[in-house]
């Protein structure tokens, strides 16, 4: 918990992940939002990444069923794959959107093989739609999918719904709400504040 609160505040400090309690984001679905996440930003921080990777890794060693390979979605979950699988030093892919328009047309780039098992790792959860399309390219080629990580989630019930149905697991290291104790064990939000924050995500 006390390295899970700690990179929620590094992603506030840095402004990967901005919450409004007086105005709003929009998304590109269009979605009028108080909170805004671009974790992409964490490549430029290395003690921050370097946090990542670490609560990736300790996550890693509490699978029931570890993974030989290391995927990361396209594009932002490139990078902590890579860090995470030179962490535990273990193979890296990664999966496209969608396959490649010329050469081989490939959609999983690197090398992994019929039965083997693979760990899908995410930037952000928000519906959970491309991580479960990662998960489902490497299903369809034979590989076995033990867990999705992400670094955060904005916490929607119908993305858990959608891993659940699919029977896929899905662990963060961080979460809105777990954002929102921070900010108010902080001082920088009210009780009040969290409430509203909640509900408007509840609704979504």
């Amino acid at each position: 918990m006390e390295l899970q609160n700690e990179i929620a505040r590094d992603l506030l400090n840095i402004k990967a992940v901005q919450i409004k309690t007086d105005g709003y984001f929009t998304w590109t679905s269009g979605i009028q939002s108080p909170i805004y996440c671009d974790n992409r930003l964490t490549m430029s921080y290395p003690n921050l990444r370097k946090k990542i990777t670490k609560s990736f890794a300790q996550k890693v060693k509490e699978l029931q069923i570890k993974p030989d390979v290391i995927a990361g979605c396209a594009t932002a979950g490139i990078p902590h794959a890579a860090w995470l699988a030179s962490e535990l030093d273990i193979p890296m892919i990664y999966v496209r959107s969608k396959p490649k328009g010329h050469g081989k047309g490939n959609q999983i780039e690197g090398l992994i093989e019929k039965d083997q098992k693979v760990l899908v790792i995410e930037d952000l959860i928000s519906t959970g739609g491309s991580s479960l399309e990662t998960a489902k390219v490497l299903e369809e080629e034979g590989i076995e999918v033990v867990a999705v990580f992400a670094i955060f989630t904005y916490g929607l019930e119908k993305a858990f719904e959608r891993f659940h149905n699919e029977n896929i697991a899905l662990q963060t290291i961080t979460s809105f709400d777990n954002l929102l104790d921070v900010l108010v064990h902080d001082k920088e939000i009210t009780e009040k504040e969290r409430e509203t924050l909640l509900a408007w995500r509840n609704q979504l």
